[in-house]
């Protein structure tokens, strides 16, 4: 019985996101310890960076390609996300490299901060297409040990770096970035060289196709999303300053975990709720019920403990964190119902009232944040996120009502 709940996709992923949950505790922790507000912020702000550039290259393909593929080989499957994302790759580069020549010297870091953010976003959006290909081929166990791989590879540089007293953001940045590199360079490798068994579903090409056109439906919620959860971190050194970011990113960082369980649950589920659907077996009142149980027994523990904990873990100098605490963590339960609720309606097929929900919960964040940030500091970061998650929810639920009934 406990070998055959190890064996489920649904339990692997979550403990690799459980485990790169620790590993961004542990990160922080010593980011804090090591790194002043200010250098503490610029690290954040260039993660920010990447993790928006990936999602402009994933174009939308990492939830659409687990809805359509299943049964298929790995060797097969690396390739044909390779084709997906190729073009988009491409033109990143192309864009990367006329950014630094064209751009004003006030608006671009350099030439090696360029090329590592531009490295890191292949990485990343490399890493993501692992994990929408292990969960398509079923060998979400070799995405775990990567992750595994990454997160013992990244703890150790970061603790090096700790020892050292490093105090440069950027060495920071590069060890997420060679920690990241490694082990998905490794199981691309693997999966390519794996032979092709007869049980596996052959590859149409017509259904990447399906893929494309399904991403780019999903495309404008990846990047809502995305934008909706990251865009806060842009903001704040604009409208306050990076040693506010650095602030508001030692506790983001941490409550941003409540929602990772989750959303690796919404995502395993994907090709079965499609499946049930087209049976009509699909039911979606229980589902919601057990993540929205969740959300209200996790918010208040991890609010009281984390509340308590910032100065013993961060020091004295981030005490000032504590103001966002109860905001971001019940933020955090919202949008961690918002997954479910968005994932059901993806199995659907109704992509588009995705982009929808997705696109509503980033304008008002964005709006609030433009209003409150100068205002409040970081607590307006905070109130805006909350009202972002909270109204990309509330879309979801109508839009969700709206689908059963017709």
């Amino acid at each position: 019985m406990a070998g055959r709940v190890l064996r489920e996709p649904s339990v692997q992923l979550l403990a690799s996101q459980v485990l790169t949950g620790g590993v961004a505790m542990a990160a922080n922790i010593l980011m804090v310890r090591s790194l002043s507000p200010t250098h503490r912020g610029e690290v954040a702000l260039m993660l920010q960076v990447v993790y928006l550039a990936t999602q402009v290259l994933l174009m939308g393909t990492e939830r659409s390609f687990v809805a359509a593929y299943h049964n298929v080989a790995p060797a097969p499957a690396v390739r044909a996300y390779g084709r997906l994302l190729a073009v988009p790759c491409l033109v990143f580069l192309s864009g990367a490299v006329i950014w630094h020549l064209a751009a004003p010297d006030r608006l671009t870091p350099g030439p090696v901060i360029v090329a590592m953010l531009a490295v890191f976003a292949l990485i990343e959006a490399a890493s993501l297409a692992t994990r929408s290909i292990a969960i398509a081929v079923g060998r979400v166990r070799d995405f775990l040990v990567a992750r595994v791989l990454e997160a013992l590879l990244l703890l150790a540089m970061l603790i090096g770096l700790y020892v050292a007293g490093a105090a440069r953001p950027e060495l920071w940045f590069l060890a997420y970035l060679f920690a990241g590199a490694t082990p998905t360079v490794v199981y691309l490798l693997i999966w390519t060289r794996l032979p092709v068994t007869a049980a596996a579903t052959p590859l149409d090409p017509a259904v990447n196709r399906q893929v494309r056109r399904e991403g780019l439906a999903l495309f404008p919620a990846a990047l809502s999303n995305m934008a909706m959860l990251r865009v806060d971190r842009l903001v704040i050194p604009a409208l306050a300053s990076t040693a506010a970011l650095g602030h508001y990113a030692s506790v983001a960082t941490m409550t941003e975990l409540l929602a990772w369980p989750v959303r690796a649950y919404a995502d395993s589920r994907l090709g079965r709720w499609r499946a049930s659907h087209r049976e009509g077996t699909l039911r979606t009142a229980p589902i919601l019920l057990a993540v929205g149980a969740y959300a209200l027994v996790v918010v208040p523990v991890v609010a009281g403990g984390l509340y308590l904990l910032i100065e013993p873990l961060f020091g004295h100098d981030y005490a000032d964190a504590k103001v966002v605490v109860l905001p971001l963590v019940v933020a955090a339960g919202l949008y961690a119902v918002s997954r479910v609720s968005l994932g059901l309606l993806i199995a659907k097929g109704h992509g588009g009232l995705v982009s929808a929900a997705e696109i509503t919960g980033f304008v008002v964040s964005f709006a609030a944040y433009l209003l409150l940030i100068p205002r409040l500091g970081i607590l307006g970061a905070a109130y805006g996120s909350l009202a972002g998650y909270g109204a990309c929810l509330v879309f979801a639920m109508i839009a969700t009502k709206l689908v059963r009934e017709r």
